[in-house]
């Protein structure tokens, strides 16, 4: 690995707060705040930008996501997330799709404490691979705004929720290693999810 590389991974996993997205150029918006370019729907559901938001609306009982055209394979991501209601969602990585069926992990996002939220989940295979501990659970602010990070760098995932450290995660056989990057609606979730100042920085 590069020493740039390794410098930004010390920071992913030990300083995850040090910095702010909008005063490091190393950072790269995800959403300008105005319009869903750089982003592609998949299934029935709603995605809106509605002051500055993203705002995912459940309107069938499908799954629905909104992914990135672009790939990622190592990275480090922020983000801040709303839930209005019961809705389940999640952030997906190392994705691809095909209509709604999705093949990656995603962190949790629930709205509802208790639900996991920062834990890692394989679609298409394995299911559940780690769950947050009791202070990652506690970690959650229902009805608010939460700041969600994460970094991926090979087989290491590591999540924060409101700048608790929810998981620390060595993968001993991952299936995927690059693809897009995804937002979640649930199927037969109920309500809305709002993101807002979603941030990347690739790792070489």
């Amino acid at each position: 690995m590069k020493p740039f590389g390794i410098l930004l991974l010390l920071m992913c996993f030990l300083l995850p707060q040090s910095l702010q997205p909008q005063d490091n150029p190393a950072w790269v918006p995800l959403f300008n705040g105005q319009d869903l370019s750089g982003w592609q729907e998949h299934g029935r559901e709603k995605w809106t930008v509605e002051d500055g938001e993203i705002l995912g609306e459940a309107l069938t009982q499908a799954y629905g996501y909104l992914a990135t055209t672009k790939t990622y394979k190592n990275f480090e991501l922020r983000a801040k997330f709303k839930g209005e209601g019961t809705g389940n969602s999640g952030i997906f990585y190392h994705s691809t799709l095909q209509g709604v069926d999705i093949k990656g992990v995603q962190v949790e996002v629930d709205p509802i404490p208790g639900n996991h939220t920062g834990g890692l989940y394989e679609s298409g295979g394995r299911g559940w691979l780690v769950k947050p501990g009791p202070e990652g659970e506690a970690a959650l602010k229902p009805g608010e705004w939460n700041d969600i990070s994460f970094s991926v760098l090979e087989n290491r995932v590591v999540t924060f929720l409101n700048g608790v450290r929810a998981v620390d995660y060595r993968d001993p056989a991952p299936r995927y290693f690059d693809g897009v990057i995804a937002l979640q609606l649930h199927s037969g979730g109920e309500g809305k999810m709002r993101f807002k100042d979603l941030y990347i920085r690739e790792i070489e």
